[in-house]
């Protein structure tokens, strides 16, 4: 198969204390996202979804929460360390959507720069990255403010295929 698609989801809880950081930007919010990284639920659903795609496993084989080498790090160390498991296994990334489920902070504003800084990572346009914000209608933990969700899918295809189209 030359083309495959992989599927990520990924949830953690607000607390005090904590950046609130989505898709690799910075938000201002009094709450952040408690995690053993920087709890990113944007790059970790986009990095599952990768890893799904490629059949490589998911992001918690990969970067175990128990290792201390992960602590605070980046999540967009993640999605690069991902994107050279991808290359070294023959695959590009081919596009990205993606929607993160959140009752607030409003996160239309910052959608721009998280599709940029996460094509970047990719090495795809920001045009191939798409990410949409929703809310639960204050259903569940996303509705009462408890924690902020994402899912993503994700196109890969074989590189060899990509060079022949492109």
């Amino acid at each position: 198969m030359s083309i495959r698609v992989g599927l990520g989801v990924d949830v953690h809880p607000l607390v005090e204390g904590r950046v609130l950081i989505l898709g690799g930007i910075e938000i201002s919010h009094p709450l952040g996202l408690e995690g053993h990284s920087d709890a990113d639920v944007l790059s970790h659903a986009i990095a599952d979804a990768l890893l799904g795609a490629a059949a490589l496993g998911d992001l918690g084989q990969h970067f175990p929460s128990g290792d201390s080498r992960w602590q605070g790090v980046s999540s967009l160390d993640f999605l690069h360390h991902v994107v050279g498991l991808l290359q070294e296994k023959g695959w590009q990334v081919g596009n990205i959507d993606a929607v993160i489920l959140a009752e607030e902070p409003r996160l239309a504003p910052h959608i721009p720069g998280m599709r940029t800084v996460i094509a970047n990572i990719l090495g795809i346009e920001a045009g191939d990255v798409s990410i949409k914000a929703t809310t639960t209608d204050r259903l569940g933990l996303v509705g009462r403010g408890e924690g902020i969700a994402a899912q993503a899918i994700a196109l890969i295809r074989r590189i060899e295929v990509a060079r022949e189209q492109g």
